[in-house]
């Protein structure tokens, strides 16, 4: 089955379309592009909880039409059959603890732009089962990236995830580390730059002893799984330790670096993780991927081609909607903490036109 996969993160780098061939076997990318946000959209998306009802309601509208335009768009450059698109949206909100948890980027509306059938709303089924809802990404991991011992995905948010169980009783665990992305990319704009590219700012800059410390006590970190972060708390908790106008760019990145990769060790510390893939646009950070290593000496870190860098998630989501499609089940309880596995996704069917 050949399937778009769509991934908007909360690091708002773009839009990422992956265009996935997905068998019972395996996968083969066929071809991805990203297309970024422009400055309008960024400001939408990094405000949107702060909006009116109704303003939340129309953005919801516009991004599905947007989202199906791009799709139109990608599939002129890239010609081909199509059977189905599983778009992941962008998440406002997302607050498990109140049966919350909402994606943006109306399904409705993308398969009215495109005439393809559309798989959305992955995360709500899980959420209602008592689940956080998320990751979604650990199934894919196991069953397209199982020969490392974990996964870790650097982007807004870095997430891991493990096996832990036997082959007879395979157990996966993951959870949200840290903000990663989020984070730095929030840093990088306030000194007029979209990203840190390579961790140059960063690696100029020494750590701030206190801030560190800060930032490891946050309670999160000693909260027992399955747990997983949303924008909210980020916002709230993150954000006002590392608004410190007096501390320079420089030292607020590479504290924030610093911290990633200490939260990153912690998470692998007494696992027996030998072998780690690193993807995400945190895995280009080649300030970060040196710390993380400096801090992990046992464990090998693996960054892959650049393709599967950027788009492993948009093809995991692919993986998804094949799942949903062919009623198997896409989000792991053991990951999630709900009551049961579950086959997750809301299906619209286009009219024949």
């Amino acid at each position: 089955m050949k399937l778009l996969g769509l991934m908007s993160g909360t690091s708002l780098d773009g839009l990422d379309i992956a265009f996935c061939e997905i068998t019972n076997h395996g996968f083969e990318l066929l071809a991805a592009e990203t297309y970024p946000y422009d400055p309008q959209w960024v400001q939408w998306l990094s405000t949107l909880e702060k909006a009116t009802a109704y303003q939340y309601a129309l953005v919801d509208v516009e991004l599905g039409h947007y989202m199906g335009k791009m799709v139109n768009r990608f599939r002129k450059d890239h010609p081909g059959p199509v059977d189905a698109i599983a778009s992941h949206g962008h998440t406002i909100f997302h607050q498990p603890q109140l049966g919350l948890t909402t994606q943006i980027g109306d399904g409705d509306s993308i398969a009215a732009e495109t005439g393809l059938p559309v798989v959305f709303n992955f995360r709500r089924l899980d959420v209602a089962l008592g689940g956080q809802g998320a990751p979604l990404v650990p199934i894919g991991d196991r069953l397209l990236f199982g020969s490392y011992d974990a996964c870790l995905n650097l982007g807004g948010i870095a997430n891991i995830s493990y096996e832990t169980g036997d082959e007879k009783h395979p157990w996966r665990e993951a959870f949200d580390v840290c903000p990663c992305n989020m984070a730095l990319n929030l840093l990088a704009r306030a000194a007029g730059k979209t990203y840190d590219k390579d961790g140059l700012m960063a690696r100029h800059g020494k750590v701030l002893p206190q801030l560190l410390e800060q930032l490891d006590n946050l309670s999160y970190y000693r909260q027992p799984l399955p747990k997983t972060l949303g924008k909210e708390w980020f916002v709230d908790q993150f954000v006002p330790l590392i608004d410190l106008p007096q501390a320079s760019i420089n030292d607020l990145l590479c504290t924030s670096v610093e911290h990633i990769a200490r939260q990153v060790s912690v998470a692998i510390k007494g696992k027996g993780i030998k072998t780690l893939l690193v993807t995400g646009g945190g895995a280009k950070n080649k300030y970060l991927a040196g710390r993380m290593q400096m801090l992990m000496p046992g464990c090998k870190i693996s960054i892959p081609e650049e393709n599967i860098i950027d788009y492993k998630e948009a093809i995991i989501f692919a993986l998804l909607g094949y799942l949903r499609l062919n009623r198997k089940n896409n989000c792991l309880s053991s990951v999630t903490g709900a009551s049961i596995d579950n086959c997750g996704g809301d299906v619209c069917i286009p009219p024949m036109k």
